[in-house]
C-alpha cells in the first residue's frame, strides 16, 4: 500500500465522500499485516470480525448520507493494555492471557469508534509497560522496520513499528517515562505524550498513576493533531499566532549523544535561525526521581501478585518490581519534593521560551545483538538507558511531541518538542511548520524483505 493510501486524513476524506469503502480499507490493512508482520512482530491479536463489522457500520452511515466522523474508516491498533470489549487485557503479561474479558472498550477506543475509526489489532509491548525495547517473554521482540536487527524501542514498540511499517494508519500507546517518545523516535514516526491526564485513561491497565498517559502515533504532525482532537473530546482555545520562542536544552541533553544526533541537533538549530541554549539544573537528579517514583508506585501496584504468583512474571520485570516494592515511603516522598522544586525551574524557563527542544534518544536504535550505548565513556546497557533524555521530562506532566528529524538516508533520529502544561496544540502547529521547512518528517523504511 502506498504512503498516500495510508494517510489517515486521505482515507477519512475518501470514505466520507464515498470514493472508498471502509470495508476495503480494513481488508487492505488486515492483508498488509498478514504480509509484513512476521518480520516485525508488532501485532499480538488481529481483530478481523470486529474490524469488518465496524467498517460496515461506517459504510452504512455514509450510504444514509450521514457523516461517520473525522476518522471515517481509518484503520488503527492499540497497545495491549487498552480494554477491548470481550478480550482479556493482557498488559503484555502471560499471566493475564486468561484474565476476565473486558466488559467495555477503553474510553479512548470508544471515542475513536464514534469518530469512525476501525480497530484492527492489539499491539506488542514490554510486560506491564516496564521496559524500553519491547522484548516480551511471551509475545517476542518487536523489530525496527528500518532495520530488523535493531530495537523498535518500548514499551509501546508494537504501536510505533506498525505505523512506521505502514501496516496501520495510526496507533495508540502509553508513556510513563518515554514509552511513546522513545519508540516513535527510533522508528521515525510522530508520537505524543500529552499534558498529564488530559486524554482519557479509563479502561487502560495502569503502571505509575502519577506519570502514565496515553497518546497516538502517526506519520505526520497533522495526523497526530487530528487524533488528539478526537481523543481529547473538547474544543481548544483559539490558536496562538505569536511567533514561537524556541530554545535548545543543553547540558545533560547534549552529553552522551551519538555523533549523528549531535550534528543533527546543530543542523536543526541552524535551520531554525540559531537557537538559544537553556541548561536546566540537576537533571540527573530529576531522572533519578522519576525512576524512584516509577519503581515505588509500580512495585506497590504489583505487590499482591508478586506475593501470590512471583514465578508467573517475566524474571526481568519481577526483579525490578520487587526492588521497587522494597523502597521505603521516605524515598518516594523525597522524590516528590524534588519534583516540586524541579518543576519551578522548568516553569521559569517557560517564562522566556514557549518550546524547548531536546533529543528523545542518544542516537539511532541499538542493535539487538549488541544492546549497548556509551555513557560517560563507558558501555552501558541500552535497555536501562534509552530513557536518558525522556525520564527527566516525564514526571512534570508536560506535553511532548516526539518528532522525526528529516532523514532521507540513514536510521531515524528523533527529538522532543516540549511545552508548558496545556500547550499541546502549540506543539502540533510548530511541528507542522517545521515539516514545511523540511526539518521534520517521516521517511519510509527501505525495502528489505
Amino acid at each position: 500500500m502506498s504512503d498516500a493510501a495510508m494517510n489517515l486524513l486521505s482515507i477519512a476524506a475518501d470514505v466520507r465522500s464515498g470514493r472508498r469503502l471502509a470495508r476495503d480499507v480494513a481488508a487492505e490493512a488486515l492483508g498488509r499485516i498478514a504480509a509484513r508482520d512476521a518480520a516485525i512482530n508488532a501485532v499480538t491479536r488481529l481483530l478481523p470480525d470486529r474490524a469488518m463489522a465496524e467498517a460496515a457500520a461506517v459504510d452504512a452511515t455514509v450510504a444514509r448520507g450521514e457523516d461517520p466522523g473525522p476518522l471515517a474508516g481509518v484503520p488503527y491498533g492499540v497497545k495491549d493494555l487498552f480494554d477491548v470489549l470481550g478480550l482479556p487485557t493482557t498488559a503484555g503479561a502471560a499471566m493475564r492471557r486468561g484474565a476476565t474479558p473486558a466488559a467495555a472498550d477503553a474510553r479512548a477506543i470508544q471515542r475513536l469508534e464514534a469518530a469512525g475509526a476501525v480497530l484492527i489489532a492489539t499491539l506488542n509491548m514490554d510486560e506491564y509497560a516496564y521496559g524500553f525495547v519491547t522484548d516480551n517473554a511471551e509475545w517476542g521482540i518487536t523489530r525496527n522496520p528500518h532495520d530488523t536487527e535493531r530495537f523498535a524501542g518500548g514499551s509501546s514498540g508494537g504501536s510505533a513499528a506498525a505505523v512506521a511499517d505502514g501496516m496501520l494508519a495510526f496507533t495508540l500507546g502509553s508513556d510513563t517515562n518515554g514509552s511513546i517518545r522513545i519508540p516513535a523516535s527510533l522508528c521515525g514516526v510522530y508520537g505524543l505524550k500529552p499534558t498529564h491526564k488530559s486524554l482519557p485513561m479509563e479502561g487502560t491497565f495502569p503502571f505509575v498513576e502519577s506519570l502514565d498517559d496515553i497518546g497516538p502515533f502517526a506519520r505526520t504532525a497533522a495526523e497526530l493533531k487530528a487524533i488528539f482532537e478526537v481523543l481529547i473530546g473538547e474544543a481548544g482555545a483559539a490558536p496562538d499566532t505569536r511567533p514561537d520562542r524556541i530554545a535548545m536544552l543543553g547540558g545533560w541533553f547534549r552529553r552522551n549523544l551519538a555523533p549523528a544526533m549531535d550534528s543533527a541537533l546543530d543542523e536543526l538549530s541552524t535551520g531554525l535561525g540559531g537557537l538559544a541554549t537553556v541548561e536546566l539544573p540537576q537533571v540527573g537528579r530529576a531522572r533519578s526521581a522519576a525512576f524512584l517514583m516509577t519503581a515505588f508506585e509500580g512495585g506497590a501496584l504489583h505487590l499482591p501478585n508478586l506475593r501470590r504468583n512471583p514465578l508467573d512474571f517475566d524474571p526481568a520485570t519481577r526483579d525490578r518490581l520487587i526492588a521497587g516494592a522494597a523502597l521505603p515511603r521516605s524515598v518516594y516522598d523525597e522524590a516528590l519534593a524534588f519534583r516540586a522544586w524541579f518543576r519551578e525551574q522548568v516553569n521559569a524557563a517557560f517564562l522566556q521560551h514557549d518550546v524547548l527542544i531536546a533529543p528523545s534518544v542518544f542516537g539511532p536504535s541499538p542493535r539487538i545483538d549488541h544492546p549497548v550505548i556509551e555513557i560517560d565513556g563507558k558501555p552501558e546497557a541500552a535497555r536501562a538507558n534509552l530513557g536518558l533524555y525522556t525520564q527527566p521530562i516525564s514526571f512534570l506532566g508536560l506535553p511532548v511531541v516526539a518528532a522525526p528529524l528529516r532523514r532521507p538516508d540513514g536510521l531515524p533520529l528523533g527529538i522532543q518538542l516540549i511545552a508548558a502544561q496545556g500547550n499541546d496544540r502549540r506543539l502540533f502547529a510548530l511541528a507542522e511548520r517545521m515539516e514545511a521547512m523540511g526539518l521534520l518528517g517521516y521517511s519510509a523504511p527501505s525495502p528489505q524483505r
